[in-house]
């Protein structure tokens, strides 16, 4: 078959810069095959090569006594004791997803999951986070509902929980959501697999699932703004297999016991391409691949398509070959695929052969490690302008306001559609706090959360990178896990903007500044950038995940308010409402600066929550909506009425950070009073719950009808 003409419309369409492409013809010496300029695409693209992120990456805290392996491999290692550790990252899937809403999510989920369990790792909990646009939106619903169903469908089928996560709505993602997807999973400390190859002349392995044409330049359009061709796209997203993929796994499991496995790595973006490349390149080895003996499940497909599809379920090893044949009858019974397709080679080459022609043959570290690096212009986000004064409103009006809004009602819609009780660990599941999971056969468990608040990095990226790390570390905290590290999902638009980079390096700022002082390092993440339609950026979006350890699982604070409890306040109260929930959903404004967050308080007030862990008998984090919102779902949850004796609208809606809401009984309350006093930290008592009302000083309605409201928005939202 004749290869298309190199044309500057084709290194245009394949993603590549004038000067990039320039930077090819110096190291190769000569116009590049379609099939490497396909791989230099792949490569090179900001999916796969970080390259307008790597600077700034390279300045977050990654290192810690917990940490057994950090960025780097396919995902992040925390040591848990007793030999056992969690493997644990989230990445993004966020085009795919806008284009075709199901497969997009549900391959999301399925190629975290591979991340995962290559390691060794057998998948223990699922989180997402989910950003849309306006409910309104003609776009919104359709997307919802797929990619709910997406989600559900492949992590429902797979057979893992799905323990927590998020759902925001603002215009800003009208025209690209985003689907970011969480795994972790559990394994042995001293049995983890990586991704190094080595030995020359090893065999590279193929394990699992045939290559189709699905998904070929998929991780080039991830690195692509949209525009009105986005329809054209279709063809670019991932077609998956969750009964396949369990397969996979199992089988993979069972690989790994026969001691066959030197290296191994899940084919995600650039599928074979990049998989291949990664394990020559952190090996210091060339990789030599004949695609006649690739699975394949369509007819003529070429070594272009071969090299750059997107097929799911797909692995790539090198194995160690007198471990050949028990290696082989793993996968013959699982019925998956297991094909010798090249081997290790001692020159940096990346060699490839088709049809007995040579396709591709490129210095191999060149793709990898030695991608282009830029240090792109940036400026720093205005300070915020003085806000506007804020009226005051009717208590109960505004919480109403709030709860019947899609971004603070009641999520039991979504998930609701996920399993989060396979397995049979689940301590906590989805809509009360970080969830939980039991590590099984222990007393242990390791709580989940996923947060960040879009708005305030917009206003403040340094305070607003901080703030996401510090309420994941306040969500664990509240439910009695010690936090011990941190996996990001650095969501922005196009970096080529220095307002946009300057945004990603303040935000990273802040994330790296609070992970430090709250001991949470980041072990894993993903960079999605050019997250823009027709050069309309989304708000930018650092996802955080962080996981957490409670010991003994009798020691977490799984209890609800009663009759009669105390509420008590940790932390200070100034009353912030510069981009505060209730600025956005009652008057529909979004200015002011975001609130500042004091992390020597984040940190005493956590330590302060655990050490009295046995005195509290509920918790939570106050963040979106304050005091008012977070009394709220606290008396939701138990089905009992709430009185505060705050009636002014900042204190009740503020923001400041660092605060949670306890309840406990009179003689408790005594004994943390006192124990604040002593440890330093503000402690007051706010209110108390009972009765069936909801009252904010002079203002009330009952909880049954505002329960009905904060159950029914989110569905009605979307009708």
């Amino acid at each position: 078959m004749d290869e298309p003409k190199i044309t500057e419309d084709l290194i245009a369409a394949h993603g590549l810069k004038p000067d990039e492409y320039q930077r090819i013809l110096e190291i190769i010496g000569r116009e590049p095959t379609f099939t490497e300029l396909g791989i230099f695409s792949a490569m090179w693209n900001e999916h796969c090569s970080y390259k307008s992120s790597k600077k700034w990456l390279r300045k977050l805290p990654t290192t810690g006594p917990q940490v057994i392996c950090g960025p780097g491999e396919n995902a992040g290692v925390v040591d848990i004791g007793d030999n056992q550790a969690i493997v644990f990252k989230m990445e993004s899937h966020n085009h795919p997803s806008y284009i075709e809403p199901y497969q997009g999510a549900a391959t999301g989920v399925g190629g975290i999951l591979r991340d995962v369990f290559t390691m060794g790792a057998r998948p223990i909990a699922a989180m997402n986070s989910l950003s849309f646009g306006e409910p309104s939106h003609p776009k919104t619903k359709r997307l919802v509902n797929g990619v709910v169903e997406g989600v559900g469908g492949y992590g429902n089928c797979f057979g893992v929980p799905t323990v927590g996560g998020e759902v925001r709505f603002h215009k800003s993602y009208n025209g690209n959501c985003l689907v970011n997807a969480f795994a972790a999973g559990l394994a042995d400390a001293d049995k983890i697999f990586y991704s190094a190859a080595s030995g020359v002349g090893m065999p590279v392995v193929y394990l699992g699932a045939k290559t189709g044409r699905d998904g070929v330049g998929g991780a080039t359009m991830a690195s692509a703004e949209f525009d009105d061709t986005i329809e054209e796209k279709r063809p670019t997203v991932q077609v998956g297999d969750p009964f396949t993929e369990k397969r996979l796994m199992e089988a993979c499991m069972e690989l790994m016991q026969t001691g066959a496995v030197i290296s191994i790595q899940d084919m995600g973006a650039a599928g074979l391409t990049c998989s291949a490349v990664e394990m020559g390149d952190k090996g210091g080895l060339g990789i030599k691949l004949e695609l006649d003996r690739v699975p394949q499940r369509e007819l003529n497909m070429t070594a272009y398509e071969m090299m750059l599809s997107e097929s799911q379920e797909r692995m790539l090893m090198v194995l160690r070959p007198e471990l050949e044949a028990e290696a082989r009858a793993v996968f013959d019974k699982w019925d998956l695929d297991f094909a010798i397709v090249g081997w290790t080679i001692p020159e940096d080459r990346f060699l490839i052969i088709h049809g007995n022609e040579v396709k591709a043959d490129l210095p191999l570290s060149k793709l990898s490690s030695s991608a282009p690096e830029y240090d792109r212009p940036w400026v720093p986000t205005p300070a915020a302008a003085p806000m506007a004064d804020v009226p005051g409103v009717d208590a109960i009006d505004g919480l109403r306001a709030l709860i019947g809004s899609p971004n603070y009602a009641s999520k039991a819609w979504v998930y609701t559609q996920y399993d989060t009780q396979v397995m049979g660990d689940s301590v906590q599941t989805p809509g009360l706090g970080a969830g939980i999971v039991r590590i099984h056969g222990t007393n242990k468990a390791v709580a989940f959360t996923s947060d960040v608040t879009p708005r305030y990095v917009k206003a403040n990226p340094v305070e607003g990178g901080k703030q996401a790390v510090a309420e994941a570390y306040r969500n664990l905290t509240a439910v009695g896990a010690k936090p011990l590290a941190t996996t990001d999902n650095l969501n922005f638009g196009n970096p080529e903007k220095p307002e946009i980079m300057g945004q990603f390096v303040g935000a990273l700022e802040g994330i790296g500044q609070a992970c430090i002082a709250l001991d949470t390092p980041i072990v894993s993440g993903n960079v999605s950038l050019y997250n823009e339609t027709d050069g309309k950026g989304i708000l930018p979006t650092p996802t955080i995940c962080a996981v957490g350890l409670i010991a003994n699982v009798e020691e977490a604070i799984l209890g609800k308010a009663a009759e009669g409890h105390v509420a008590l306040l940790l932390g200070s109260t100034v009353g912030h409402l510069g981009q505060s929930a209730l600025l956005a959903e009652v008057f529909n404004r979004e200015d002011g600066d975001a609130p500042i967050v004091d992390l020597a308080a984040e940190a005493a007030h956590g330590d302060f929550i655990r050490a009295n862990r046995a005195s509290i008998i509920a918790c939570t984090d106050l963040s979106d909506g304050g005091l008012a919102l977070a009394a709220f779902e606290m008396a939701q949850a138990a089905g009992v009425g709430v009185s505060l004796e705050a009636s002014d609208t900042p204190t009740l809606f503020g923001e400041d950070q660092g605060r949670y809401l306890i309840a406990t009984t009179a003689d408790q309350a005594e004994a943390l009073m006192a124990a604040a006093a002593q440890a330093g930290v503000p402690l007051a008592t706010v209110g108390t719950f009972g009765g069936d009302a909801i009252s904010f000083g002079g203002s009330s309605a009952p909880l049954a009808d505002l329960a009905a409201t904060y159950t029914s928005a989110f569905a009605a939202a979307l009708n």
